[in-house]
Order: C-alpha cells, then structure tokens, then sequence
C-alpha cells in the first residue's frame, strides 16, 4: 500500500486514473493492524483499484481534510471524489462491497 501524505493525497487520490481505497489508520491501533493483512489480500487480487495508506497521527491534517474521526476508516475515491465509506474494523465481505471486488 503506498504511504500518501498531504503532499501527494491530490496526485495519488484525487487525481489517480483509477478508483483509490484510502485506509486511515495509526500505527497503535489494533483494528487497524487487524486489517492490515486483509486489505493487502485485496490489494493484489483487485489490480483495478489503488489502494493507499494515511497514518493519522503523522497526517493529522488530512484526517481533519476528510473528516475521519474514528478509525480504521477506509474511503473509497472514484473519479476523484468520495464515493463509499466504512469505519471499524469490518468483514472482508464488507470491503469487497466497499472496492467492487
């Protein structure tokens, strides 16, 4: 998953040719670990979609950009907007759902 920042999020997110699955998440976060695997499973079966990586603690401002206040929070992007959101740690039938898979 490609780490993103508030330097890249336009060009990697927004501006992306594909849909992009954002995970906000934090290092001490167990959920997040939780999902970590999972996502990376679907990473690779679903090469269609871009998925990335927002640690909130190092992007606060981001977090704040994009109103997460609870995570893991995954958001998915289509066409440079906001199109689908899941907070908590969810099912990998709920991400399937979430990234069209």
């Amino acid at each position: 998953m490609i780490p993103v920042t508030k330097e890249n999020f336009d060009s990697e997110v927004l501006k992306s040719d594909r849909p992009v699955l954002v995970d906000f998440n934090a290092g001490w976060c167990g959920p997040c670990k939780a999902m970590k695997p999972i996502l990376e499973e679907f990473e690779a079966a679903t090469p269609g979609v871009k998925f990335v990586s927002v640690d909130i603690d190092d992007q606060d401002e981001l977090a704040e950009d994009w109103d997460v206040a609870s995570i893991p929070c995954l958001v998915f992007f289509k066409g440079g907007e906001e199109a689908k959101r899941s907070i908590g740690l969810v099912s990998r039938d709920a991400i399937a759902e979430l990234v069209g898979a």
